[in-house]
């Protein structure tokens, strides 16, 4: 590594607020989505020299160029070529890339990034240099990843503290970058941060308040080369954790993370359980959330948080271990029980979680289009007892056998969507051979025994994503009887046939309410 290397280096090192000297940094952002395009804004404001690149000539991405372009961007390449090579930033190469957190390590630029050792940094690491800024309050972060439940948990929390009085808000994974939230007028107390495994692998310098893993399951296999990458990814989320790094003490994973973290001294590992804890922990006694770990008296007393009811109707057991990671990572940031329970009871999850959509000649219907993998399909299929599976979608590289042989039991049908179901239907096959397996393909919806599964690999992936969930739902009627719960959850990502999870899920949504009201103006049983 030459001179000029080391300079950039040290440049770099000294980057670590927002009145930090950022003033002509030659800055590479690649990525003009929600958090390219908030990190480019950001480095602009800063007043470093930004370079955009994206694949991307939508009328979005154009829109957005415009944008950047017009508050100060030294340029915005968009199409494919401009993404194989590092782009030029006044005739010379870039000190630093901030990637958006989708682009994996080995894409064409970033690699070559990497080459040339020039440094990458994710939104995340971005927004953690820049956080504190003279005049301003420096908001504290409580920061939470896993493969499943992320998103509810950050909202539990976010109530929580917001039931005690706090300024805090929702960032990160979530849908809102956390460059915005620092860059509002609002000065906020805390951050509840979602962080994924692809934003955690470009992070390095983070150092929340509290942290939790939820759990961690196969998933993004595609993404990071291996499940052992993506498990060394999503430990990142302890390292640096002031206060209290909250494990799920059912999952030997997450605390063996917690082991191995490098964290403040004096930091507490804090499990919990949907079943009775022990001490240091939060879990359930007699149907009430319990904390004890952040009283006193926990050697022989626990304190109440909540009641199960207070949940609501539907409260399966992954609901539960979110509110209570949440619950540790309020606790550990002083919030009292009152504020916890008010949190939870304020709480009003997200649609295509678990979401009931219609009951209907006493049959349930239930949205879960966020159950992208099968951890979190397992999760919801675990709640109910006789269920007519609409699953199938983008896999990620992921295997089903785990999932089918566990959760055969509850299934009376299953209904294959996606362009390519191949994988799904063979763990249907060889853990469900009784299961009676549907395609929803165009001209065919009949039954296929799981002996001829074959033929249902192909779903129909040239329908628009509309007419695919019209004819599952359909298909998933004709099976379904009084007691039985239709249950979509795909275990699998949507982009195959959908632009999204939330497309999808308001595809199964509008499938389901044009079912029920045909049914009823034809007076069907």
């Amino acid at each position: 590594m030459g001179c000029a290397a080391v300079t950039v280096s040290s440049r770099l090192e000294n980057l670590v607020t927002w009145d930090s000297d950022w003033a002509g940094l030659r800055v590479a952002v690649t990525g003009i989505g929600v958090s390219g395009f908030a990190a480019a804004d950001t480095l602009i404001e800063l007043g470093a020299r930004v370079v955009v690149v994206d694949a991307a000539t939508s009328d979005t991405a154009k829109a957005s160029a415009d944008t950047l372009k017009i508050v100060g961007a030294a340029d915005v390449l968009l199409g494919e070529e401009a993404v194989t090579r590092i782009p030029r930033i006044d005739g010379e190469l870039p000190e630093l890339i901030v990637t958006s957190p989708g682009w994996r390590p080995d894409q064409a630029l970033l690699a070559a990034a990497a080459r040339a050792h020039i440094p990458v940094w994710g939104d995340v690491e971005l927004a953690w240099r820049v956080r504190r800024r003279e005049g301003r309050k420096t908001a504290d972060w409580l920061a939470i990843t896993g493969t499943n439940g992320k998103t509810t948990t950050v909202g539990l929390t976010e109530s929580m503290l917001r039931a005690a009085g706090l300024k805090a808000i929702a960032v990160g994974n979530v849908g809102t970058p956390i460059l915005d939230a620092l860059r509002d007028p609002v000065e906020y107390d805390v951050l509840a941060v979602e962080l994924s495994s692809f934003q955690l692998h470009w992070a390095e310098s983070l150092s929340p308040v509290a942290s939790v893993c939820l759990n961690v399951a196969e998933d993004h296999v595609d993404w990071h080369g291996s499940y052992d990458s993506y498990l060394a990814d999503k430990a990142k989320v302890y390292e640096g954790t002031q206060k209290a790094c909250i494990y799920n003490a059912e999952q030997f994973e997450t605390e063996r993370m917690v082991e191995n973290a490098d964290v403040v001294e004096g930091c507490r590992a804090i499990g919990f359980t949907t079943n009775t804890p022990a001490i240091s922990m939060l879990g359930v006694v007699e149907n009430l959330l319990v904390d004890r770990a952040f009283i006193e008296e926990r050697r022989d007393s626990a304190a109440e948080l909540a009641a199960l009811s207070d949940l609501g109707a539907l409260a399966p057991r992954h609901m539960v271990a979110n509110a209570l990671a949440a619950a540790g990572l309020v606790r550990a940031y002083g919030v009292d029980p009152a504020a916890v329970r008010q949190g939870i009871r304020d709480y009003v999850p997200g649609d295509h979680r678990i979401q009931p959509v219609a009951r209907h000649n006493g049959v349930l219907w239930i949205n879960d289009s966020k159950a992208t993998n099968p951890h979190a399909a397992a999760a919801s299929l675990a709640a109910f007892s006789k269920v007519v599976w609409i699953a199938g979608g983008l896999s990620k590289g992921v295997t089903y056998d785990d999932l089918v042989r566990e959760q055969a039991h509850r299934l009376k049908a299953v209904v294959l969507i996606g362009a390519d179901s191949t994988s799904l239907a063979e763990a249907l096959r060889r853990h469900a051979p009784d299961v009676p397996v549907i395609a929803a393909a165009p001209g065919d919806t009949e039954e296929v025994q799981s002996a001829a599964t074959e033929s249902a690999t192909d779903t129909g992936s040239t329908l628009p994503g509309e007419q695919v969930m019209a004819l599952a739902v359909a298909a998933a009627a004709r099976h379904a009887e009084s007691g039985d719960t239709v249950l979509m959850a795909p275990a699998a990502a949507s982009m195959d046939q959908f632009s999204s999870y939330a497309h999808r899920g308001n595809a199964f949504i509008e499938a389901v309410r044009g079912l029920v009201e045909g049914q009823a103006k034809t007076g069907e049983e």
